[in-house]
């Protein structure tokens, strides 16, 4: 899918006609009661933003995405990105509301002895920002996004 077709999709999706229901609403509140999921459009539209954001925070030295330096330094071959995106992805969807169960080790136990500091946090989520701003993600669906992965500062931070 195209960005544009992307955003033509959530924008639709996320907005609907605006039309008045009979009982008053419009189908943006119809829209806002979906879950942050459906309202990010889904599956497809995750991983758009997971590709995004894993290619632009690798390349951010402030993140050090392959924790160069630590005891957990990480291989960014092929199979290890492939499979880190995937995970994400099951992430995402599940908490926000997706069909997706989240098979992977708990955030703590994933990011222990990383040696992730609160200003490489920081990086990352203004790195995953700039992808939602990039794939024209609206603001309220961002910010709820973010406050979900802000949630888990406390668990990946050492």
């Amino acid at each position: 899918m195209s960005l544009s077709a992307l955003s033509f999709f959530l924008g639709f999706a996320l907005t609907g006609c605006m039309e008045t229901s009979e009982r008053g609403a419009t189908s943006s509140d119809a829209s806002a009661k979906k879950p942050l999921y459906d309202r990010l459009g889904g599956e497809a539209a995750i991983t758009k933003v997971v590709d995004d954001f894993v290619g632009r925070a690798a390349s951010d030295p402030k993140v050090n995405f392959t924790r160069k330096g630590t005891a957990k330094e990480w291989q960014a071959t092929d199979a290890n990105v492939s499979h880190f995106k995937k995970m994400l992805v099951q992430f995402i969807a599940s908490v926000t509301g997706g069909p997706q169960k989240y098979t992977g080790k708990d955030m703590k136990t994933v990011h222990a002895g990383m040696k992730i500091s609160g200003a490489e946090f920081d990086a990352l989520a203004a790195d995953l920002k700039a992808s939602l701003d990039a794939l024209k993600v609206p603001a309220p669906e961002q910010e709820e996004l973010l406050q979900i992965v802000g949630s888990t500062r406390k668990d990946i931070v050492e």
